[in-house]
């Protein structure tokens, strides 16, 4: 669900003389001493100012503030009308809030996607396709093992694309959230390869993905959010981008692409996966040093940006994940470096995928069509 524009605090990461797309992501986080309510405050004022119409939601919190943060999304954004998906992303610095990314879109017809009386989705049209973003999605029934929850969320996935005019084959972009990763991580990629084996993707490759380990609201194994995109216009194309410097993922198992680009309504969107630190051959990379894992996880991401001519100003969205939430000041130093403290990025202190991987990161940028 990547988008052109991207509002942080207070600075937007746009080249000068850009004109404005109706698509935007706004990404608040708690400033020092703040209340989680000026958060959300903010977020309806930059939203107001944009005439933005929010299509999805993602919180990352502590479950044990769910209710103060609820209430405050409520008394700032009125009753969610839109897909929220809840992640128990804990911030790095003891605050009850990690961060929001809030999609939104200014000037275009939205309508919502329900399962059962809960609001799943949003679909809007640019120029040239049809875009539906999905949020807090899950299992039926909790009860059952991990493996059949996952069977189970991607049946539901595709109910509410179905209701949506879309198919799973449409989808480019998935966040799955489980509950207790590293204890079933093996499973769970042997029940999403061989459901994704039974299906033809319109772009001919696996959606660019993110697999985290994070507990949700629901009390779920897993809680997921996905993009599909369907054309209806010429010109409009979404291909898988290769990474420069690592091996394809299911090179070891896991079935997701480096990262996805759409072009689409005049716009570039390169969507790129959670990236971390692993050798081209796939192992994982410094193990135990958390600051080269951080360097060469930046590092693998400019190559990906620059085989599409965009750099790190192109960033319009990003969730840092850190095993330890004292390695984020390692990620810092990387920006300050570089001058791009004021990239939009919720910083999260969550489990990645495997034991020995100490920071994860994913991102959208944005450029306009060739």
């Amino acid at each position: 669900m990547s988008h052109p524009l991207a509002a942080g605090p207070q600075v937007v990461l746009l080249p000068a003389g850009r004109r404005p797309s109706p698509e935007f992501v706004l990404t608040e986080t708690m400033r020092a001493g703040e209340p989680v309510t000026a958060v959300f405050n903010r977020l309806a004022g930059n939203l107001a100012a944009q005439e933005g119409e929010l299509l999805s939601v993602m919180i990352y919190g502590s479950l044990a503030a769910r209710d103060e943060i609820d209430r405050a999304m409520q008394t700032a954004l009125g009753e969610a009308q839109w897909p929220v998906t809840w992640i128990e992303g804990f911030s790095c610095d003891g605050a009850p809030l990690a961060g929001v990314q809030a999609f939104a879109v200014s000037g275009r017809v939205v309508t919502r996607v329900r399962l059962g009386n809960r609001i799943v989705g949003s679909v809007y049209e640019d120029e040239g396709a049809r875009h539906c973003l999905l949020g807090g999605l899950g299992p039926t029934a909790r009860t059952l093992g991990a493996g059949a929850q996952v069977q189970q969320t991607f049946g539901n996935m595709e109910w509410a694309l179905d209701q949506a005019g879309f198919e799973l084959g449409d989808v480019v972009r998935t966040w799955f959230y489980n509950e207790d990763i590293l204890a079933w991580y093996g499973e769970f990629n042997r029940v999403r390869s061989a459901h994704y084996a039974t299906v033809k993707f319109r772009t001919g490759s696996l959606p660019a993905s993110t697999g985290i380990g994070a507990r949700n609201a629901a009390g779920a194994a897993l809680t997921v959010a996905a993009w599909a995109v369907r054309p209806i216009g010429e010109g409009v194309r979404a291909k898988e981008i290769g990474s420069p410097l690592q091996c394809p993922a299911p090179a070891y198992g896991s079935s997701f692409s480096r990262a996805m680009e759409i072009d689409s309504g005049g716009w570039r969107r390169l969507l790129v996966s959670g990236t971390a630190s692993i050798h081209p051959g796939g192992k994982t990379a410094w193990v135990g040093d958390a600051k080269k894992q951080v360097d060469l996880t930046m590092e693998v991401i400019a190559g990906i940006l620059q085989s599409r001519g965009m750099d790190y100003r192109d960033v319009t969205r990003a969730t840092a994940y850190y095993r330890d939430p004292s390695y984020r000041r390692f990620f810092n130093e990387w920006c300050a470096e570089r001058s791009l403290e004021s990239m939009p990025v919720v910083n999260t202190h969550c489990v990645v995928c495997r034991d020995d991987l100490l920071f994860e990161i994913e991102l959208d940028a944005c450029a306009k069509s060739e």
